[in-house]
């Protein structure tokens, strides 16, 4: 949209107006157009981020889309499931627990659960645990009915004649209005961190086969006792999760178990306010939704719908989010989020619907990961700051021409050597290297923040290098060549900038760039277009280089001081809308 009408003022400009012949308004306007396109920046996004996908699957890592790289660097919010990420999946059984008025034992309840399990599949983790802990050698009773475990019903049940049924799953649902009688029991084994089924006894009027094809509970409930089970939580998983608090990531915590129990365990793994949690059956309301996930970091008794609306809540909240998940429930989320993350040990559906899948379903490799993101994009954003640098400047430079009826100094063999020796080569040294440092602000905005400096100190050099050629009557090949040399210099001092923090390789980089520039032109300056300079073109090389330096400078501080203002601006304006917030409460 730009470089077309813009080439062909220019050509118009050179011809018509300046009246230079066909093969020189031709050179110029090419010289201008290779200015505007960033020769290779594209090849060098898709060579670092190519790298990277290399890298991810040597640390067990199946990256299934490109972009998720950079999303993934500036995440600041992951949601996490508790079994499978904080917990490991394999749960045991811990104990189980009569309930009083049933006149029932242990051993009278254990053969009630086992032949309950014998009838259900091994769809989930905790009814693969029952089965392996109940002695499935020895018959079971075939049941009539049957109904597997729903994240909506949040229960599992049978019947073996139609009239009763046998439930087992979350206290609070299969409860309902009589779960406050029985809380207290059901908390303190909550409290230690264990999953809690309650099993009980269903009637509806001497026909229960309404549950069992969708209907929700309406006859009586009859509790025989309690199922507690228990997750480890992953060795590694409190080094994974300090890893991500250092580096300013929050974590939500986004469980279908009590949130008691899915509290217990993310203060088991070291997850800061895991003291905050909620019973998500209580948010009933987009409302109550986008205060509860500012509000709290646990949060329990969670529907695959409401997985989604909290993913919602917190981009519309301003934050970038990542979803972690197994299971076929978690498919919604993880389409939703910024960045989707899945166990290869979970469910196909939500391995391929996700950005990122870990291979070993290990948690603990996220870091790792992170940090990857990170390097490409910080390389990324560093580099590209040296390919639009000259884009921008050729931008400003064609318009300064156009205005002041100038013939645009530069022809495209010139810049050529500048786009391989300041630019195309050190970005693609830089890209590789490592870089772990948190990301901030946008991509775009960045690079062009660290690109108008160099690019205002160059146009205002060379448009005084031009004046200084008309005032000297230097010839056109000259002031060319003087004009290139003064935009080296201060592409120099860009790369200069670039490779900041100096090292061995910055430095060797830095070095070498200059020195085989100098050889270039020196050796073959005919392959560059380059011409002899008088003793007044050198005189003016010399005096604005030394201008060059602090000139760059000072535009460089500016832009920085800036930067910084706007920066406190943004956090003053922040303070005092959170002042305010917090002064007029739930209002």
């Amino acid at each position: 949209i730009i470089i077309v009408p813009l080439a062909a003022a220019l050509f118009l400009n050179s011809h018509i107006r300046l009246g230079h012949d066909i093969k020189t308004s031709v050179e110029t306007t090419a010289g201008s157009v290779i200015g505007l396109i960033p020769e290779g920046l594209y090849l060098l996004t898709s060579i670092a981020l190519a790298v990277s996908v290399m890298r991810l699957a040597k640390k067990q890592t199946l990256v299934h889309d490109m972009k998720c790289i950079e999303t993934l660097a500036r995440v600041d919010t992951i949601c996490v499931d508790k079994t499978g990420t904080v917990t490991e999946p394999d749960m045991h059984l811990e104990a189980v627990v009569p309930l009083y008025p049933a006149a029932i034992d242990e051993e009278a309840l254990s053969e009630i659960v086992r032949q309950l399990v014998m009838n259900m599949s091994s769809e989930n983790f905790t009814m693969a645990a029952l089965k392996e802990h109940f002695d499935n050698k020895r018959g079971f009773r075939q049941a009539k009915y049957v109904k597997s475990f729903s994240s909506a019903t949040k229960y599992s049940a049978v019947s073996y004649d139609g009239i009763s049924a046998v439930l087992i799953g979350a206290p609070e649902f299969i409860l309902r209005s009589d779960y406050e009688g029985y809380r207290h029991v059901v908390e303190e084994h909550s409290s230690k961190g264990e999953r809690v089924l309650l099993v009980a006894e269903y009637r509806d009027n001497g026909d229960v086969s309404g549950i069992f094809n969708g209907s929700d509970l309406y006859g009586d409930v009859a509790p025989i006792g309690l199922v507690t089970l228990k997750n480890r939580v992953r060795p590694e998983a409190k080094q994974t999760f300090e890893y991500f608090t250092e580096q300013g990531v929050e974590i939500k915590v986004i469980s279908g178990d009590n949130p008691l129990t899915a509290s217990k365990a993310a203060e088991e793994a070291g997850i800061p306010n895991a003291d905050k949690y909620v019973d998500a059956s209580l948010l009933v309301t987009s409302e109550k939704i986008a205060k509860a996930v500012n509000d709290y970091t646990v949060f329990g008794r969670v529907t695959p719908d409401q997985k989604r609306e909290f993913v919602k809540a917190l981009k519309k909240s301003g934050h970038t989010v990542a979803m972690t998940g197994d299971g076929v429930n978690d498919v919604l989320a993880l389409k939703d989020a910024d960045c989707s993350i899945a166990m290869a040990s979970g469910s196909d559906a939500a391995a391929s619907v996700s950005d990122l899948v870990l291979l070993d379903s290990d948690f603990s490799n996220m870091p790792l990961v992170v940090a990857e993101g990170r390097r490409v994009i910080n390389n990324i954003e560093r580099s590209a700051s040296l390919f639009l640098s000259k884009n921008v400047f050729t931008l400003i430079f064609a318009l300064i021409s156009l205005i002041s009826q100038s013939l645009y100094p530069f022809k495209p063999a010139q810049l050529s050597l500048v786009s391989a020796l300041m630019i195309g080569f050190p970005s693609f040294v830089l890209a590789l290297e490592p870089n772990t440092n948190l990301v901030k602000g946008k991509f775009l905005r960045n690079v062009l923040f660290r690109a108008f400096p160099t690019a205002i100190t160059a146009a205002i050099m060379v448009y005084w290098s031009m004046m200084f050629s008309n005032a000297f009557f230097l010839n056109t090949g000259v002031s060319s060549t003087l004009a290139f040399y003064i935009y080296s210099i201060v592409a120099y001092i860009m790369l200069f900038r670039v490779c900041k923090p100096m090292n061995i390789i910055h430095n060797t980089l830095f070095v070498g760039m200059g020195a085989a520039f100098i050889l270039a032109a020196a050796l073959i300056p005919n392959l560059f277009e380059l011409s002899n300079l008088n003793w007044k073109a050198w005189l003016t090389l010399v005096t604005l280089a030394c201008i060059t330096i602090p000139l760059s400078k000072i535009i460089y501080d500016l832009f920085n001081s800036f930067g910084g203002w706007k920066a406190r601006f943004i956090d003053f304006v922040k303070r005092d809308v959170e002042k305010h917030r917090n002064e007029s409460g739930d209002q």
